[in-house]
C-alpha cells in the first residue's frame, strides 16, 4: 500500500510539473490587423453566413450580434446569431450551381466555442499568437490575392508541365514583380520550380508533391494505394454573382462535385484541392507514418531504444506511441486556430474578398482596396473566361463557415509533421522517389532535369513538403490565403512542441528529441 501511495504522490508530483512549465510560458498579446475597426461596415472581416444585403456587405446588426457571442462566450448567445438563409426563401438560382436535392439547405457556423476550450496537456489555446494578418488595403494581401486567381487559373496543370507552360510562364511573371509577395523564390524571382511551394527546407527539392502523398501505404495486413477519387477538368464554382451572394448568405450548395470515374495519383492543384475537400485532418501524416515505419526508416538520435542491445520500443517510443501522438496533436491544434480564428482575427475569405473586387471592378461600389489587385493580369483573365471578377472555387460551397486565418488543415500540418520529425531521423534519405505521369494512373520513377542524384529527398525535407501540399491545397481551391499557410503551420508546431516538453516529464527513458523547425532553426526537447 505504501508504494501505490508513493506512486499517487509522484503522479501528482508529475502533473504538476507539467502545468508549471505550462504556467511558465508566456503568454502573448493577441492582436489583429484594425481593420474591424477601420472599417465598421466589416467588409474586411468573415461574414459568410450573416445576412448580406444585394452588395454581398454583410448587415452590421448581425455582425455586432456575433462579436456579442464571442465576448460573452454564452451558449444562448451564439444561436441567437442571425443567419442570411433564416426565414428567407431559397433563391431561384442559374441550373450551373443548384445542387442536385430539391431544396437548398442552410449552413451552420463551424463550432466557435471551441476555441474557449482549456487543454489539460500543452499550451492552452489562448497562450500562442499569430501575427496580424494582411489587411485588404495592403500591398501583401494583394499578392496573395494574386497568387490565389492564378490557382484558380492553373488548377488543371500538371506540376510537371509547369516549366513549359505559356500561362504559368505569365503567372511566375506577374508574382516576381509583386511588390510584397513572400513565397519562395530562385534569384530573386519566382520560377516554374517555385511557384506555389512552400518556404520551408525541403520544399524546392524534387517534385512537387511529396512521396508521402504517392507511396502505397502498408496498412497492418492491407496495401492502401495513394490513387484518389479525383473531380473532373475544367469545373469551377461560385463565378456567378447569383450563386456567389447565396453562399455568403449560408445557403448549402455543396453536392455539386463531378467525379472522374477513374482514380489518379495527384498530378495538379484540381486533384490536390479534391484531396484537401474531403481528407480526416491527420490523414496525410497518419499515412506518412505508416510509410515511414515501413520503409524502416531511421529514428531519431534521442530515441532510447536506438542503441539498445535487448529491448525495443512499443508503448514509448515505438510504432504504437508515433502512431496515436501524431493523431492526438491534431484535435489540440484545431483548438488553438480555432481561437485565432473566432475571437482574435476573423479574418475574410478570398471569395468574399472576390466579391469586393468585383463591386469594385464593375463599379457597383467602391472599396478601400489596395491597387495592385485591381490591376491584376490574373483577374482580367478570370473576367475574360467568366464574365466576372469572382474568384473561381474547386469547391461548389466555397469555402467553410468559419474565418480564414489561420488555417485549421494548417495548423494540423504543423503540428502532426512536428512529432515525426521529432521520431524520426530528419537526414533519411527517400530512394528512388517517384512522381505521377501524365494522367495520373501509374507512378514513374523521378528523374530530375540535371541528372541522377542531384537532388536528394529526405524525411524532414519531405514532411515539410507535405505540410505545404496540404496546406496550400486549400489555397488552390480558393479557400485560403499564404498567410493562412505560413503562420498557421508554426503554430502547430509550437502545439506539438509544448506537448513533448510536457510528456517528456512522464517517461522512464533517458530520451531526447531533436528535430529541425519550419524556419531552420534546430531544437532539442
Amino acid at each position: 500500500m505504501a508504494n501505490i501511495f508513493s506512486r499517487r504522490i509522484l503522479a501528482r508530483k508529475i502533473r504538476e510539473e507539467a502545468a508549471e512549465i505550462a504556467f511558465l510560458r508566456p503568454h502573448p498579446e493577441h492582436l489583429n490587423n484594425g481593420a474591424e475597426v477601420a472599417y465598421p461596415n466589416f467588409i474586411a472581416n468573415h461574414t459568410k453566413g450573416l445576412p448580406h444585403n444585394d452588395l454581398g456587405e454583410v448587415e452590421p446588426a448581425a455582425y455586432k450580434a456575433l462579436l456579442k457571442a464571442l465576448c460573452s462566450g454564452k451558449s444562448e448567445d451564439f444561436e441567437n446569431i442571425p443567419r442570411g438563409c433564416d426565414n428567407t426563401p431559397a433563391p431561384q438560382l442559374p441550373q450551373e450551381c443548384r445542387p442536385n436535392q430539391s431544396e437548398i439547405g442552410c449552413r451552420r457556423f463551424v463550432n466557435p466555442q471551441a476555441g474557449l476550450t482549456f487543454e489539460l496537456e500543452g499550451p492552452d489555446a489562448q497562450s500562442l499568437a499569430i501575427p496580424p494578418a494582411p489587411r485588404i488595403d495592403g500591398p501583401e494581401n494583394s499578392c496573395e490575392a494574386i497568387e490565389i486567381y492564378w490557382m484558380a487559373l492553373l488548377r488543371d496543370i500538371n506540376f510537371t508541365d509547369f516549366s513549359r507552360d505559356g500561362l504559368v510562364a505569365r503567372a511566375t511573371e506577374e508574382l516576381s514583380n509583386c511588390s510584397a509577395f513572400f513565397g519562395p523564390k530562385e534569384r530573386g524571382k519566382v520560377t516554374a520550380n517555385t511557384l506555389f511551394r512552400g518556404n520551408a527546407s525541403g520544399n524546392l527539392v524534387g517534385p512537387y508533391i511529396s512521396q508521402f502523398l504517392l507511396r502505397e501505404i502498408k496498412y497492418g495486413v492491407q496495401t492502401i494505394s495513394q490513387r484518389q477519387r479525383t473531380t473532373v477538368s475544367n469545373k469551377d464554382f461560385l463565378t456567378n454573382y447569383q450563386c456567389w451572394l447565396a453562399v455568403q448568405n449560408g445557403f448549402d450548395l455543396s453536392g455539386q462535385d463531378q467525379f472522374d470515374s477513374v482514380p489518379r495519383y495527384i498530378r495538379n492543384l484540381r486533384d490536390l484541392a479534391t484531396y484537401v475537400h474531403f481528407d480526416a485532418l491527420y490523414q496525410a501524416y497518419l499515412n506518412a507514418c505508416f510509410i515511414l515505419l515501413d520503409m524502416k526508416a531511421a529514428f531519431d538520435v534521442g530515441n532510447p531504444y536506438l542503441f539498445s542491445r535487448n529491448q525495443d520500443g512499443f508503448g514509448t517510443f515505438g510504432g504504437p506511441h508515433i502512431l496515436s501522438l501524431v493523431t492526438e496533436v491534431a484535435t489540440r491544434a484545431l483548438k488553438a486556430v480555432w481561437y485565432q480564428k473566432w475571437f482574435v482575427h476573423r479574418r475574410l475569405r478570398p471569395e468574399a474578398f472576390g466579391g469586393l473586387v468585383h463591386n469594385h471592378l464593375t463599379d457597383q461600389a467602391k472599396y478601400p482596396i489596395d491597387p495592385e489587385i485591381l490591376n491584376s493580369e490574373a483577374v482580367r483573365l478570370v473576367f475574360n473566361k467568366y464574365g466576372t471578377y469572382l474568384l473561381p472555387q474547386a469547391f461548389p460551397e466555397g469555402s467553410p463557415m468559419h474565418p480564414a486565418y489561420g488555417a485549421g488543415h494548417a495548423t494540423v500540418a504543423g503540428a502532426c509533421v512536428t512529432v515525426l520529425k521529432a521520431f524520426f531521423d530528419e537526414s533519411f534519405v527517400i530512394t528512388n522517389p517517384v512522381v505521377s505521369n501524365a494522367d495520373g494512373t501509374q507512378l514513374s520513377p523521378y528523374i530530375p532535369s540535371s541528372g541522377p542524384n542531384t537532388e536528394i529527398l529526405t524525411v524532414g525535407g519531405e514532411l515539410n513538403k507535405l505540410a505545404a501540399n496540404i496546406a496550400i491545397g486549400r489555397n488552390g481551391a480558393g479557400v485560403h490565403w499564404r498567410t493562412d499557410y505560413s503562420e498557421a503551420v508554426k503554430l502547430g508546431e509550437a502545439i506539438a512542441i509544448g506537448i513533448l516538453q510536457e510528456h517528456k516529464l512522464t517517461y522512464n527513458e533517458d530520451h531526447c528529441f531533436t528535430l529541425t523547425k519550419f524556419d531552420g532553426t534546430g531544437i532539442k526537447i
